[in-house]
């Protein structure tokens, strides 16, 4: 079990590292690079997610995904985008079909 571990703590945890030095923190060295480079990160993560997907491989999946979850707060971060705006966009979706929020865009 995870102990109720969230996205939103991962987000805190991310947000807390933002004031870490570089040389002891990957997720700040990240950020220092700049969100081109935390979403070209991200963008390699997710197609390590889709071929351990496609290959059916549970165990890799597991932790591919992890890390595209790690990556994507990342580049939330890097971007200044809140986590939490995109759980109330997540929310305000979902409030319809999806069919219907699809045909809105």
């Amino acid at each position: 079990m995870t102990d109720g571990f969230s996205l939103d703590d991962l987000a805190a945890i991310v947000r807390d590292r933002t004031t870490a030095e570089a040389a002891t923190s990957y997720t700040k060295s990240l950020l220092d690079k700049g969100a081109s480079r935390c979403a070209k990160k991200f963008g390699e993560e997710a197609v390590e997610l889709v071929i351990a997907a496609a290959e059916g491989d549970k165990p890799s999946i597991v932790g591919e995904t992890a890390d595209v979850f790690y990556h994507l707060v990342v580049l939330l971060q890097a971007s200044g985008v809140a986590l939490a705006d995109i759980m109330a966009e997540l929310q305000r979706r979902t409030a319809q079909s999806g069919h219907e929020e699809k045909a809105s865009r």
